[in-house]
């Protein structure tokens, strides 16, 4: 058995694509009508779909998971992520760990949490 996707839910799945895609360079891989994969495994799910088949409340910044990516130019990632999006909301801005790693994290448009760290061990 393998782990195949990992599901997000957004209210606006559109915008969602676009700031994937701005961000981290993930395509488009397949549109299903209120779910969208992307490619590495993300799948964007429509939160009223998703609202539907639960039969519960979405709670945003639940800050129980994240998504994490790596980037070996974390500074340029940081500066790219202030000018294309100004308005994002950080949990902690870029911060060097003990162990020397470099990591920022901040929300998704709708309160999913994303950390991008430098590769573990180029610190």
């Amino acid at each position: 058995m393998k782990l195949k996707n990992i599901l997000i839910v957004v209210k606006d799945i559109e915008r969602s694509r676009q700031f994937y895609h701005d961000l981290f360079g993930l395509e488009l891989v397949l549109d299903n009508d209120g779910n969208m994969i992307l490619s590495e495994g993300l799948v964007l799910q429509d939160e009223k779909i998703w609202r539907k088949f639960l039969g519960r409340e979405i709670i945003p910044e639940n800050n129980s998971c994240e998504l994490y990516f790596e980037e070996s130019d974390l500074e340029g990632f940081v500066e790219r992520l202030e000018k294309v999006f100004p308005e994002v909301q950080y949990v902690n801005r870029l911060m060097t760990h003990s162990w020397g790693q470099k990591v920022v994290r901040f929300y998704d448009p709708d309160g999913n949490l994303i950390e991008v760290g430098t590769p573990v061990g180029m610190g």
